[in-house]
């Protein structure tokens, strides 16, 4: 009944002509991909190098603070220091002795406190009253290659009597 016919259809391109009257198929790329491509990968190493930068530079302001730390510490522990000698237990308060103001004292053996120093002046005077007062100073460094930071601190006190 039926007839089995088989039929090959083959589709042609058509040729278009393009504004330069080249011939241009309707399923072929103009390339545009690609530049979008180079585009996006270049503003994601833009972004990748910034973000590289942004993270170096967070850590050294964090070196910075920790070294900041630990020069406030050495100062605050040599005006401690002070103010024990100066203001013992029990008994009166003394007078500033001379040769501290020359030496200052290193922290070496101390865990956190390892390669900084601080150096503590004391200067006192008596008024007519008999009360002593005092100006003490404690100016503590830490050096880290190369890097230092220093911080200083001054307390001003007085006997009771």
């Amino acid at each position: 009944m039926f007839h089995k016919q088989s039929f090959i259809l083959t589709k042609l391109p058509r040729k278009l002509l393009s504004q330069s009257g080249k011939p241009r198929y309707p399923n072929q790329q103009a390339g545009s991909a690609l530049v979008i491509a180079i585009f996006v990968i270049i503003v994601l190493s833009v972004l990748g190098a910034a973000l590289v930068k942004m993270l170096d530079s967070s850590q050294e302001s964090v070196a910075y603070e920790v070294l900041g730390t630990r020069a406030y510490t050495a100062a605050q522990s040599g005006l401690q220091w002070q103010l024990a000698e100066v203001f013992p237990l029990n008994g009166p308060a003394i007078a500033c002795k001379a040769d501290i103001n020359n030496s200052p004292l290193i922290f070496d053996n101390t865990l956190g406190l390892a390669q900084c120093k601080v150096s503590v002046s004391c200067d006192d005077f008596d008024r007519d009253n008999g009360i002593r007062y005092y100006t003490i100073t404690a100016t503590g460094t830490c050096v880290i290659n190369n890097e230092e930071t220093s911080r200083k601190i001054a307390v001003e006190a007085h006997s009771l009597l």
